[in-house]
């Protein structure tokens, strides 16, 4: 498969694993969650890297990726042949724990961008890169995939796929290089500059 899955640290999946078997804390995710009969099966851990202070990062230099940070790993729920929830997971001073259940628009797309990427035919380590600036998700392909997961900025080469809902302006699903796409978010977060007025008239004599 093209695609290098990154192996999620233990303690994440052990804590996911646990939630599952949990009726609490299932009953405390979500609808589909609580209607499901069957057994869930946590599948595909992807590492949640946060793009930082996009708009005032290497002014510069735009091309060069500002600075990112882990802050947690995603798991993708699958009950039968579907997947119907994703569980998020976080780093404290104790270790990984498991944060919440969540469903909704970006389980289906990050789903479908997965498959998408597999399709190129090409060997990625996917990752997901949130830009809270933009509220924007995108699947980060990481042409590395022998790296440490939980480490790395996007190298110019890597692709940036946006998972819908996207930005206005942004088209979902569509794979581009982050040499290409990081200065189009970095210049919808660049303030324009203020109009330039007209100089004062010098008073009269």
């Amino acid at each position: 498969m093209p695609l290098h899955v990154p192996p999620a640290p233990a303690p994440a999946l052990r804590s996911v694993l646990a939630a599952l078997g949990s009726p609490a804390a299932v009953a405390a995710g979500t609808p589909a969650l609580r209607a499901v009969q069957g057994p869930l099966t946590p599948e595909l851990p992807l590492p949640v890297h946060v793009l930082d202070r996009l708009g005032m990062s290497q002014p510069a230099a735009p091309a060069r990726p500002p600075r990112t940070r882990l802050t947690g790993w995603r798991f993708l729920i699958r009950s039968g042949d579907r997947h119907i929830a994703a569980a998020d997971t976080r780093l404290t001073a104790d270790g990984w724990v498991f944060s919440h259940f969540f469903e909704g628009p970006y389980v289906a797309a990050t789903e479908r961008a997965l498959r998408q990427a597999e399709a190129l035919g090409k060997n990625y380590q996917p990752r997901l890169l949130s830009v809270p600036e933009l509220y924007m998700l995108t699947l980060w392909l990481h042409g590395a995939v022998g790296a440490d997961a939980s480490a790395g900025l996007p190298a110019a080469a890597d692709l940036l796929v946006p998972l819908a809902p996207a930005p206005p302006g942004i088209a979902p699903y569509r794979p581009h290089p982050v040499s290409e796409l990081l200065p189009v978010m970095t210049h919808r977060l660049t303030p324009p500059a203020p109009p330039m007025r007209p100089p004062l008239a010098a008073p009269a004599a």
